[in-house]
Formats: structure tokens, C-alpha cells, sequence
């Protein structure tokens, strides 16, 4: 492929450059973060980042921390479940997930299951809304989920342990351990996870039966400062989590499914006068099997194992403008009982830039070219401007083209797979206004959303189902957004309120689709004084349909949520908390016939030393 040379080329020359910067070097700052497209090259988007306590806050799994504090619908069936997002109006295939700058949605069926991401190993999650496919690649068509670990250099040693216990058996525990020094960093953090979630569906005499989970993740992070302008980091992490699939309200389930996901990220950076190096190679590994009846031996499995190579190079001209190139290569092998085995190859050259025309007014521009065997890669783009009207008011504007790549499960699935799918193709345009004062920040923005060559699933004349692109969309609406930070001596004050509205409409049909709802309301209050909390949630989901003609609907639904905490410490922390979940005990499904949990409970404790 010409775009492998171009990538050798690249990074040959830039190790070669680099290397002839060695009078001038700049320091290397206190903290490192992976993601810096994420950083320096978002904007004129819209980005919310949910910071540690606002993690703690909320369950451990990634579908309960977006649910509560984002604008993205969630399509979870039955609690700890398979968990889907919808982005927008766009599908669960359609939002990516980038942990520490590497975009991990299963190159088998291409999406994360979000029930299957413990929050409490990273930093931060960010949310970015709208496309990235040109700087992400597949799949970042409504949005993408960013997963961060951010390495510390400065002199600290910490350990955190989280405990939980709560309604249906629930366990649940994190480790985390903090080192590091002006020369090195460590971060191990290890989360285990257990329930027999075996909640009663309200209003009747059964109960969640066969929906059992359990879960453990180990992350393990490390950097050293080979010089004052090099660093070497390594990031690994492992998931291995087994559930047994709950039924439905007319049908039980016997099935059991394991997972195991391995993630590993070695990365070297270079920082010399205007330019930053990075050089990333990164191993994915994915497998699952599957069990149709627990209680036989017979099983389906699926693997997948992808390699990236990549190479990100920064050259900041002045305090105006900045350049920023990116050559990557990527190779997944896909094999099992379901899916033929197949390898693909992806090359790809990304080139962006950050222009202020004036201090007022900034542009962002990046472009993404694709070369595979597979299927034939459009042109990526993406063009954004950002204008402070006044120093508490600006305003936004982003046009862009994304698209996703067919799935192995698309491509090679026995007997069912479509070897001539093309990639979905999407135009986005969103404008959004901001308005930012001492201890309040206000954010509006539409969007609309332009959809073609969706990949659906449909039977043909014998009656197999098969994959075709077939569907085009149109996805348009608004998101709004309140953050208010209050404190008054030891008293404090925080509301965050979010508001979607979203068409998301099959221009065939003229139909809405099905499990995205018109409305999304989420509403967080939290008071503290001294050492004692008290915060609640509130989640109004509007009706969502669940046929393609929009005949069978889900009603809508509201959730409470209530907590309260009181630290005994004094130089660190002790604390202890108390939630109650639904409070009010709503009866409510986000997938026909699967119950959702009545009230429930959780008691936790944190200790900080």
C-alpha cells in the first residue's frame, strides 16, 4: 500500500529531525496526557469531562456514569446487561471509544459494550459530541467516549481503596495505588465486581432470574523521563468478566457469556524546541464464548487481535499556529466458530491544524485518507471555527464528513457475511453558543446529521439474514447544557442540568428509530458543608420506539437517585456514604420486556492515605 511507504517515510524522518533538535529542548510538564488530539484539537466541539469525584459518585460501570451525567440514551437489557449507547441519533456502531488516544470498539461487532468498562481505573472521561472519524477513524460518526489515564511526574505516593455493597448481593471493590517522582511514574489500579442481581420485576411475582455477573479489571500504567525531553510510557489493561444472560418477561434464559479484553499501549515522546514526537504501538486483544445453556458443554467463540503502529508528530509554528500529522497502520486478525478467519489491513494519513487568526477567533482543520484492501475509504474531513464574541461569550461552528467501517461480523460472519459492504458515510454541521461568567457556564448547540449506506441486517429471498447498505438517516436536534458552582465560606453548591432533543428519522420510512428517544433531561444537585455531603440525580427519559414502523413503544420514564457522605478525616480521607437508587421506585424498561431494578441500595467507603 502507498500509504505504508508514506508512514515509514514519516517516521523516519521525523526520528531524523528530532534527533537534530538537541540545543533546544523543552522541558516536559508535571502531567502527561495520552489523548492530546483530544486536547489541542477539540475546540469548536462540544467536550464535558467527568472528573474523578464525579466517577465516584455514580456506579462503577461506564453505562451508569454516562446515563447519569451525559446526553447519550443508553439501551441496557436488564441491569449489568449488554449495554448499547445511541449518540445523537445515531447507532451503539456509530460511537467510538478512545482509551488513551486508541480507538477500542470490537473490530467484531463494532461497538464497546459499556457494561464492560469499570470507570474507577481512569482519570477522567470525556465526552465529545459530534464527529471525529477524520482525527478517531470508525465509528466516531454521533460521538466518541474518551477513556484517560494521565501520568503524574512530581513528587507523591497515594493509595485509595473503594469498597461498595448494596441491593441483590452486590460487591464491589477498587484498589488504586499512586507513585511517582520528577523521573518516573506508577499507577496500578485493580476493580472486582460481583452480583447475583436477582431483583423482583415490579408489579409481579417474579424475579430477574439467571442474570448473575461478576467482573475484574487490572490497569497498570508507568512513564520514565529518559532525559528532560524524552519519556517512555506503558499502559495495560485487562478485563475478564462472565454473565449469565438474563431472559425476558415471556421467554427464560440458561445462557452464559465470558470476555476477555487485553489492552497494551507503549508510547515514546519526544519534546525538542517546536516539535513533540509521539511514537505509539499498541496490542488489542478481544475474545469471547458463548453459552447457549450453561449447563452443556457446547459453546460458540469469537477472537479478534489488532496491532497499531503509529506516528504523531507536532509542530507548533508560533503561538498562532500549529501543525499536527499523523501516519498509523493497523492489522486485525478475526477468527472463531461464527466468523471465517480473515486479516485486514488499514493505512492511514491524518493531517490537522489549530490557526488563531486573532486571539478572538480560531480555526481547526483535519483531514484523514484510508488505503485497505476491503473496502474502498472516502475522504475524511473536518473544519471548525470558535469566535469569542465577548471575553463570557463565544460562538461555535463545525462541518464535517465521517464514516464506519463494515464489522468482521459484517464482513465474514459464516454464511451470512456481505464481503461487498462499503463503509457508512456521514456530513454532520452543529452550531453551538456558550456562555461562561464566574461560577456559571451555559452551552446551546444544534446539529444536524446526514446519514448514508447504513449497514442493516435484513433477510433476503431464501430467507437468510444478511448485511446490505440499504438505510439513510437524518439525525438533527439540540443539546443544551447548566453548570453552576457556588461556594459560600465552607458551603458549596453544584448543578449540572442537560437537555437533548433529537429527530433521528430512516428517510425511507419517514419513521423515527427505534430505541432513540425525542427527549433526554438529566438533572445533579450536590450540597456539601465541611466534610458532609448530599447530592441527587434525577434522569427523564422521553418514549422510545421498538418497531421500525413506530407501532410498539417503551412509555417514558424518570429515575431518582440520592446520596450522602461524611469524611472522619483530617489530613486524609475517610469517608463514608449511603445511596438510594430509584428512589421512587419507577417501574421502567430501556429494552422491551427487560425489567429495570425497583429501590435498591448501596452503602460505600473510601480511604485515602
Amino acid at each position: 500500500m502507498t500509504l505504508r511507504k508514506l508512514f515509514v517515510g514519516c517516521f523516519v524522518f521525523g526520528c531524523q529531525f528530532i534527533s537534530a533538535q538537541n540545543d533546544s529542548i523543552v522541558p516536559l510538564r508535571e502531567v502527561i496526557v495520552s489523548d492530546a488530539q483530544l486536547k489541542n484539537f477539540s475546540q469548536t466541539q462540544s467536550v464535558s469531562v467527568l472528573n474523578d469525584s464525579v466517577i465516584k459518585k455514580n456506579q462503577s460501570s461506564l453505562t451508569s456514569l454516562l446515563n447519569y451525567n451525559s446526553a447519550i440514551y443508553f439501551k441496557e437489557n436488564g441491569l449489568g446487561m449488554v449495554s448499547s449507547p445511541s449518540f445523537r441519533g445515531t447507532t451503539a456502531q456509530q460511537t467510538a471509544v478512545i482509551w488513551n488516544g486508541i480507538n477500542i470498539n470490537s473490530q467484531l461487532n463494532g461497538q464497546t459494550d459499556f457494561n464492560t468498562i469499570t470507570t474507577r481505573d481512569f482519570d477522567n472521561v470525556a465526552v465529545r459530541a459530534g464527529g471525529g472519524s477524520a482525527i478517531y477513524g470508525s465509528g466516531a460518526i454521533g460521538g466518541s467516549i474518551h477513556l484517560n489515564n494521565d501520568m503524574v511526574f512530581r513528587e507523591q505516593f497515594t493509595n485509595e481503596l473503594l469498597l461498595n455493597c448494596g441491593s441483590f448481593h452486590f460487591i464491589g471493590a477498587n484498589y488504586k495505588i499512586r507513585a511517582s517522582t520528577e523521573k518516573a511514574s506508577t499507577q496500578i489500579s485493580v476493580s472486582r465486581n460481583s452480583s447475583d442481581n436477582d431483583y423482583k420485576y415490579l408489579d409481579t411475582n417474579r424475579k430477574n432470574e439467571n442474570g448473575q455477573f461478576q467482573n475484574t479489571s487490572i490497569h497498570a500504567n508507568f512513564g520514565y523521563q529518559l532525559n528532560p525531553a524524552t519519556i517512555l510510557k506503558f499502559y495495560s489493561q485487562l478485563f475478564e468478566g462472565e454473565r449469565h444472560f438474563s431472559g425476558t418477561l415471556a421467554a427464560p434464559s440458561k445462557s452464559k457469556y465470558r470476555n476477555l479484553d487485553t489492552r497494551n499501549l507503549m508510547e515514546w515522546d519526544g519534546v525538542f524546541h517546536s516539535f513533540v514526537s509521539k511514537f505509539k504501538l499498541a496490542f488489542l486483544g478481544e475474545q469471547y464464548t458463548y453459552f447457549e445453556d450453561k449447563d452443556q458443554s457446547f459453546y460458540t467463540t469469537g477472537r479478534a487481535e489488532t496491532v497499531v503502529v503509529k506516528h504523531d508528530l507536532t509542530y507548533k509554528v508560533n503561538a498562532k499556529l500549529i501543525f499536527n500529522s499523523i501516519v498509523d497502520f493497523t492489522q486485525t486478525k478475526g477468527f472463531g466458530s461464527d466468523v471465517l478467519a480473515h486479516k485486514r489491513q488499514i493505512a492511514s494519513g491524518i493531517f490537522l491544524m489549530k490557526l488563531h487568526v486573532f486571539k478572538q477567533l480560531q480555526y481547526e482543520i483535519s483531514v484523514r485518507k484510508e488505503d485497505t484492501q476491503n473496502y474502498k475509504s472516502p475522504f475524511l474531513y473536518a473544519i471548525g471555527t470558535k469566535y469569542d464574541v465577548t471575553k463570557n461569550y463565544n460562538l461555535k461552528l463545525n462541518f464535517s464528513r465521517n464514516f464506519r467501517i463494515p464489522t468482521f461480523n459484517d464482513l465474514y460472519w459464516k454464511g451470512s457475511g456481505n464481503a461487498s459492504l462499503n463503509p457508512e458515510d456521514a456530513y454532520q454541521f452543529e452550531v453551538g453558543q456558550e456562555m461562561v461568567f464566574k461560577n456559571i457556564r451555559i452551552s446551546a448547540t444544534g446539529f444536524y446529521n446526514k446519514i448514508e449506506n447504513m449497514i442493516s441486517w435484513k433477510p433476503n429471498t431464501s430467507g437468510v439474514w444478511r448485511p446490505e447498505n440499504t438505510n439513510k438517516v437524518h439525525a438533527y436536534g439540540m443539546e443544551s447544557n447548566l453548570n453552576l458552582n457556588e461556594k459560600i465560606g465552607k458551603h458549596n453548591l453544584n448543578l449540572q442540568a442537560n437537555y437533548a432533543y433529537t429527530v433521528s428519522e430512516n428517510q425511507e420510512t419517514k419513521k423515527q428509530l427505534i430505541y432513540t428517544p425525542f427527549h433526554k433531561m438529566i438533572t445533579s444537585l450536590e450540597y456539601s458543608y465541611n466534610k458532609t455531603a448530599i447530592y441527587c440525580q434525577f434522569l427523564y427519559n422521553g418514549k422510545v420506539f421498538t418497531s421500525s414502523d413506530n407501532f410498539y413503544k417503551l412509555q417514558e420514564y424518570k429515575v431518582f437517585n440520592m446520596g450522602f457522605d461524611y469524611d472522619f478525616g483530617k489530613s486524609k480521607t475517610y469517608k463514608i456514604g449511603f445511596q438510594i437508587l430509584n428512589l421512587f421506585n419507577e417501574k421502567y424498561q430501556s429494552v422491551s420486556m427487560r425489567p429495570m431494578p425497583g429501590i435498591n441500595f448501596n452503602i460505600n467507603m473510601n480511604l485515602k492515605l
